[in-house]
């Protein structure tokens, strides 16, 4: 090859190169016109709450952090008071919220706001004005606020029940107090739920979320908001690639309800459930996990009255499949009390049509007691609950008496083996006939020495070593 080939070979490749570097950053989206649209509407919150005595916090937005670890940059930045000034008799809640209406309406999340005494919001023109708290929404973590004000820049929303898995989306926000920070991500999942939070369905994406980005914005490549950042999943106090980001399309139905009242009301179903896992589905004879198994129903809620029973797996509820339990109060949430909803449920193996007439979610303390009801009565040394065995199962499995294992929680129940559907027949040598005869004799068997049960599994009997720790 001559030196005139060789050049063009080399000079092919240049091109080749060139050219594929500049379809990759083709590829990439541009945030810059979305940026500059955006961010007039984006504001940074401050809640000053009084001092109680408490002068344990302040508003250090890099608190709890070793300063070893930072920059020098970073020390001089917050001034002079430093690591180590004297803490502030009024501590101060950094966040982001953004402008929903010309005359001053604004989103953010509760937690920023929260006993809060006053709510100062800095626009993007550096004006601040105080806010008036409309309503907030601690199961949905939504404040809706207020600031007289007229003209304001406003955020375009859009349908977050269109938003697909592996899109582009970006937030805006004031992470650590630096206003107007831009971040970019993927959504990696939808419908996420977390700990505590049984009523919303997260948006999780790897978009950098830091402390004071909460409340603040997430956009699709549309420039529509589509959620609002609120929580992130950390070991170390900072981003670690996992944050979450509540639905605008259900915020929005909180707003409705908050500019209405001030309050919100979500419907009830009115049962405790719990997640259908592989042992669970067999036991109930279903091809596959799936669906909300009651575990129980509460006395006089609309489940009650609609006849939902304890062991009914829920498998659709308002012509919506269940896959996971944690899609139920979801769905339940959001319809509007007094409104009346198909629901389908596997009982005895057998599907089976209800309708129910979805009540009004009680406050957290009327929810816990009713939740406790009869618990104490139903509950036992052993860690599950038990009804009566159903004449239908008595005689398919040709059983003269015993009772029903409907939940199993942490406790020697699990320990041995029991799964939800086992039938006890026998326990320590004594015959179950009854749910009151298994109490009796529950209570009184002994710690520290295992024992025999009998239990009915699908039909077939088998003995499990029971054993109560002293």
């Amino acid at each position: 090859m001559n030196i005139h080939s060789l050049w063009r070979v080399l000079s092919a490749l240049l091109l080749l190169a060139l050219f594929s570097h500049a379809a990759r950053a083709a590829s990439l989206p541009d945030f810059t016109d979305l940026v500059e649209e955006a961010s007039p509407a984006i504001v940074n919150i401050s809640s000053v709450r009084a001092a109680d005595g408490d002068e344990s916090k302040d508003d250090n937005p890099l608190e709890g952090y070793n300063p070893e670890q930072l920059p020098e940059i970073f020390k001089h930045f917050f001034g002079e008071r430093g690591f180590n000034a004297p803490r502030r008799s009024h501590p101060r809640s950094l966040g982001s919220g953004f402008i929903i209406s010309e005359d001053g309406y604004l989103l953010t999340n509760n937690h920023v706001v929260k006993e809060a005494d006053t709510i100062m919001v800095r626009l993007s023109d550096r004006r601040e004005l105080e806010a008036t708290l409309i309503g907030a929404d601690p199961r949905s973590d939504l404040a809706l606020l207020k600031i007289e004000a007229d003209d304001l820049p406003v955020v375009r929303l859009g349908n977050s029940d269109r938003l697909k898995v592996g899109e582009w989306v970006l937030a805006i926000g004031s992470p650590f107090g630096f206003d107007h920070t831009v971040t970019a991500g993927i959504v990696s999942a939808k419908g996420r739920s977390l700990a505590n939070e049984n009523y919303v369905p997260f948006i999780q994406t790897d978009v950098a979320i830091n402390p004071g980005n909460s409340g603040g914005p997430l956009f699709n490549l549309d420039g529509e908001v589509v959620g609002i950042n609120s929580q992130i999943y950390t070991r170390s106090g900072g981003f670690m690639g996992l944050s979450f980001a509540i639905p605008i399309t259900m915020a929005m139905e909180v707003v409705e309800q908050l500019k209405e009242s001030g309050h919100v009301s979500r419907g009830w179903l009115g049962v405790i459930i719990q997640e259908v896992n592989r042992d669970l589905a067999e036991s109930f004879g279903l091809d596959k996990p799936a669906g909300a198994l009651v575990a129980k129903v509460l006395p006089d809620s609309p489940a009650a009255q609609a006849g939902l029973q304890e062991g009914d797996i829920i498998v659709e509820f308002n012509d919506h499949p269940i896959s996971v339990s944690s899609e139920l109060p979801q769905l339940v949430g959001r319809i509007k009390p007094g409104r009346s909803v198909p629901l389908e449920v596997v009982r005895n193996g057998s599907n089976k049509a209800l309708s129910v007439t979805i009540g009004v979610l009680p406050e957290e303390d009327a929810l816990a007691l009713a939740a406790r009801g009869d618990a104490e009565a139903n509950s036992n040394r052993l860690g599950i609950q038990v009804s009566p065995l159903e004449e239908e199962r008595r005689a398919k499995w040709n059983i003269s008496g015993g009772v029903v294992v409907r939940s199993v929680e942490q406790g020697p129940g699990a320990d041995a083996g029991l799964v939800a559907g086992d039938v006890i027949t026998m326990l320590n040598g004594a015959s179950i006939t009854d749910v009151a005869r298994f109490q009796e004799v529950a209570s009184s068997l002994p710690e520290g020495k295992a024992v025999p049960m009998r239990i009915v599994r699908r039909g077939s009997p088998l003995f499990l070593p029971l054993k109560i720790q002293e």
